[in-house]
């Protein structure tokens, strides 16, 4: 269970902050006492904080509900920007598990790779990746009306992504990994459980890697429309030229049934 931090802090400024930017140096110092002075910054009005040395505290930029611009140095811990709602976070490493654990507004951007459970019952907002992802990214994602939330990874993610997927959308731009040693084979058990949402993924796969309530299909034009968007952000937040990424090179995965174990509990 998350601490409570962050969770009674006034809306200061609904409007997307400017102005200076808060420093805080986190060498030394644990998640406690890290997130309570980030706490105070908010308090005192603070819309953009620059966190240096930071070296797996968690709960960073977690339970925040308004517009904050955070740039983070260093390998934030788990739960990152959890239960956010307006957050727009930069990571500047690597992140450990839980990135985005059930946010439901805003926007990280990771510049190296995540852990597992990215996104994790995630409701709205972005999530880019640079590199690769562990296990489990995207379980139980869900959308809601306009509320449909997005998680991009720019090389690879491991077995059960997308499991249980309730909603949203999950973009899996198999680039070459920066790293010849880093995990990068297409994940096993994608969209087990899956009974909403999409996955796109670039390149070929058979279906024995798949869910059994996966199906196969090839992204429709708004469907292109909206990979060629992603693709030029991702292009854009990580300097990467990508003119040889097209939205024809995807395969859709989506649910065949929306209650996929409907008769297990009800006949």
């Amino acid at each position: 269970m998350l601490p409570e931090i962050n969770s009674q802090l006034p809306i200061l400024n609904p409007q997307p902050p400017t102005g200076e930017v808060a420093q805080v140096d986190a060498r030394g110092l644990d998640y406690r006492e890290l997130n309570r002075r980030v706490d105070d910054l908010l308090a005192s009005g603070a819309g953009e904080i620059e966190i240096r040395g930071v070296h797996g505290q968690r709960y960073i930029a977690s339970r925040i509900r308004r517009p904050v611009n955070f740039r983070i140095h260093g390998t934030p811990g788990n739960d990152l920007a959890a239960f956010s709602d307006g957050v727009r976070l930069e990571v500047f490493g690597d992140a450990q598990d839980g990135v985005g654990n059930t946010m439901n507004s805003g926007e990280i951007i990771v510049h190296g790779r995540a852990g597992d459970i990215v996104g994790m019952g995630m409701r709205g907002g972005r999530i880019f990746i640079r590199d690769e992802v562990g296990y489990r990214t995207a379980i139980h994602m869900k959308e809601y009306r306009e509320q449909r939330p997005v998680i991009v990874i720019g090389v690879m993610g491991q077995d059960f992504l997308g499991e249980y997927m309730a909603g949203g959308v999950v973009v899996i731009l198999n680039l070459p990994p920066r790293n010849p040693k880093s995990f990068s084979r297409p994940p096993a058990f994608i969209g087990t459980g899956i009974h909403g949402g999409k996955i796109f993924f670039r390149g070929k796969l058979e279906p024995y890697q798949t869910g059994k309530e996966v199906g196969f299909d090839c992204p429709d034009e708004k469907e292109k429309e909206l990979l060629n968007g992603i693709i030029r952000d991702y292009s854009n937040y990580f300097s990467q030229n990508l003119d040889h990424v097209i939205p024809d090179d995807f395969l859709k995965l989506y649910p065949k049934n929306l209650r996929p174990y409907g008769r297990l509990y009800a006949y």
